[in-house]
């Protein structure tokens, strides 16, 4: 279900660093988080999404995430903005 949520987002931001900057601008509905990624990558868009209270959905994989954004490489984190 959160491979299709991605897809069917008009307005999505990928990568860790981009997410924190958006997730603390205030501009983000949710945070998809890749339970095979590093944990060391997504620990800071974790603490920042549970700080302001932004939902964070765990999905299986990065090779799916990524494909679900339409890009050809994994991705750690999606944040999906409103």
């Amino acid at each position: 279900m959160s491979y299709e949520k991605v897809m069917q987002a008009k307005r999505f931001i990928v990568g860790t660093k981009q997410t924190v900057k958006a997730i603390k601008s205030g501009t983000i509905s949710e945070v998809l988080v890749a339970k095979d990624a590093e944990p060391r990558v997504t620990a800071k868009v974790i603490s920042t999404a549970q700080e302001v209270g932004v939902p964070i959905i765990y999905v299986d994989s990065m090779k799916k995430l990524g494909k679900a954004c339409g890009i050809e490489v994994g991705a750690s984190t999606v944040a999906i903005t409103f």
